[in-house]
């Protein structure tokens, strides 16, 4: 009755103004009360993972009990207040609707993979292609999706909006937002201190409020998105030339950049892992010079975050972090006058290539690497020499850089990323369900894709020296992840936590280089300088820097420090 008096004026009833469907009584009535049920449902069924971390936080006892109620007493003003907005004919529906899928797939992923939803997440989700949604739909999410969603939708759908007059609506609808507003704002002062406690002892809690989560990150993703609000598409390194090297070059270069996937410096062999993860790798470290870099952090915990950031000359404290459509190393080293092509095996090279060659896997029919629409990495060997060719011939006479995107370790179907002849650790979990997974049959899955990329690398390698003993290039390899992987430490699974908390699981990367000997020469570089310098910390902030260093070319947007070559280079 309170809501009803607020948002509702008395209506007299006289024999010659009967109440019709269409009555203002009805429509008020019924948006009211649906969207109070609906707040209250999406208070409590919606956010079951929320619930479950404050008690687990120790949220019992009489002061637990008052978090908790003040908690959602507000949460509940506030999706009431945002459902009360869209209270429209046509609009509410549709909204209502997306809210509380929300909602309940937000439950799923959040109790089944410990991730929580910021804006990060979001870019994920609307850059996510058909093969990642493939490896993310289970029988879980199916009975998530129909508990949770399922009686609210049946709800919502059950009581259309009739249309009514402008003006009694939009005040109808004012009023319930302000009621809305009103209610949390007064829960939220009489929580407050157990409220300030918990969101600065427990951080990743603001995250897990849904749908509102949802709507915040989705909502700062678009103001992100803004033409007003993007940073300015300026070029980069319009100074960009050639140095000194090319002059007297008796061949051109050829340097392969490979950008690993999912792959944690935890379980990588070259870094002491007890596992042979590497053995191909090892190899070629004590055999050919190979230089691994122990202690590397990411720039980001996602793809969309971290591929851009490797390639930007800004540093993560810098903005870098930040996805732009600024130019990046592929164009200072197009516009040095440079041939290049980016090949990808993954969902894509989010902008990164938007102004150079590039091609896709996607399309290839390899038999033994290609199924399902996904193809195994070794897939991006297949006729390099033709891609190659195909490249702008004056170009190709100064040098070539390739850069190769993986398909790697992602998750959650870690199982697919491997070919059956390349499983060395059995049994391994075959399920995208991962708790539901033994811990070592998740540790064999995941270490599976990791000695994969370690055969695809040893593979690339050769093909590297190949070239270089044919006298047709001086050669080289650098090879570092986008982001590492939780598996299940902490309750965690996947990535895309918030940098700030997120654990070194998915914040250290691996990363090695390879340089022929005669590129080597042509640098003027020492391998065993650079060797006993790579245990110090590395980050993606000096991508940029040392590929610029290492292939010689001169701008001022390349800095010195943060050039990992510069200190064993002569000259």
């Amino acid at each position: 009755m309170i809501f009803s008096s607020i948002l509702e004026p008395p209506l007299r009833i006289t024999a010659s103004a009967r109440p019709t469907a269409t009555s203002v009584s009805r429509p008020g009535r019924t948006g009211w009360l649906t969207n109070a049920l609906l707040a209250l449902w999406l208070t409590l069924a919606g956010n079951l993972p929320l619930w479950q971390k404050l008690l687990a936080a120790g949220g019992t006892g009489a002061t637990g009990a008052w978090l908790m109620f003040s908690l959602a007493a507000m949460v509940a003003g506030l999706i009431f207040a945002v459902l009360s907005l869209a209270s429209w004919p046509g609009i509410h529906a549709p909204v209502a609707s997306f809210l509380v899928l929300a909602a309940a797939a937000n439950t799923h992923f959040m109790r089944t993979y410990g991730v929580v939803i910021d804006a990060s997440m979001m870019a994920n989700v609307m850059h996510t292609d058909a093969r990642e949604v493939r490896d993310l739909l289970s029988l879980p999410l199916l009975l998530t999706l129909l508990l949770v969603a399922g009686p609210a939708l049946w709800w919502i759908w059950g009581r259309p909006m009739p249309r009514q007059r402008l003006w009694p609506q939009l005040l109808r609808n004012a009023g319930a937002v302000a009621l809305g507003l009103m209610v949390a704002l007064a829960c939220g002062i009489a929580g407050y201190q157990g409220l300030a406690s918990l969101m600065r002892n427990h951080k990743t809690v603001r995250y897990m409020i849904s749908p509102l989560n949802t709507v915040w990150g989705a909502g700062l993703l678009a103001a992100q998105s803004l033409p007003g609000k993007a940073r300015a598409s300026e070029p980069l390194g319009q100074d960009a030339r050639l140095g000194a090297s090319y002059a007297g070059q008796v061949r051109p270069l050829l340097l392969v950049l490979v950008i690993g996937e999912t792959a944690r410096a935890e379980n990588w062999g070259l870094n002491g892992y007890a596992r042979p993860t590497t053995p191909v790798l090892e190899q070629w470290q004590q055999q050919h010079g190979l230089v691994n870099f122990p202690d590397v952090r990411s720039c980001g915990t996602n793809t969309q975050v971290s591929v851009p950031c490797i390639f930007s000359p800004l540093g993560r404290e810098a903005g870098g972090d930040r996805p732009g459509t600024n130019e990046n190393l592929l164009d200072v080293l197009q516009r040095a006058g440079l041939a290049v092509m980016w090949l990808d095996n993954q969902s894509g090279c989010k902008g990164v290539c938007d102004r150079v060659p590039h091609a896709s896997t996607r399309d290839l029919q390899l038999p033994g690497l290609c199924e399902g629409g996904e193809c195994f990495d070794e897939a991006m060997l297949h006729g390099l020499d033709e891609r190659i060719a195909s490249l702008d011939a004056g170009r190709r006479q100064q040098g070539v850089v390739l850069v190769m995107h993986q398909m790697g370790s992602h998750g959650p179907a870690y199982h697919r990323r491997t070919p059956a002849a390349q499983k060395r650790f059995l049994p391994e979990c075959s399920s995208n369900a991962l708790p539901d997974c033994t811990p070592e049959q998740l540790r064999n899955a995941y270490d599976n894709t990791i000695a994969y990329t370690d055969h695809f690398l040893g593979r690339t390698l050769q093909w590297l020296q190949a070239q270089a003993d044919e006298g047709a290039y001086d050669t080289g390899l650098l090879y570092v992840s986008d982001h590492g992987e939780s598996l299940g430490e902490k309750g965690l699974y996947l990535h895309g936590l918030p940098y700030a908390f997120a654990p070194d699981q998915q914040t250290r990367v691996p990363m090695a280089t390879w340089l022929s000997p005669g590129l080597q020469q042509r640098a003027g570089l020492d391998t065993g300088c650079l060797r006993a310098r790579a245990a110090g910390p590395v980050s993606h902030d000096h991508v940029f820097h040392s590929v610029l260093g290492l292939l010689d070319i001169r701008t001022a947007a390349r800095q010195a420090a943060l050039d990992l070559y510069a200190p064993c280079r002569s000259g």
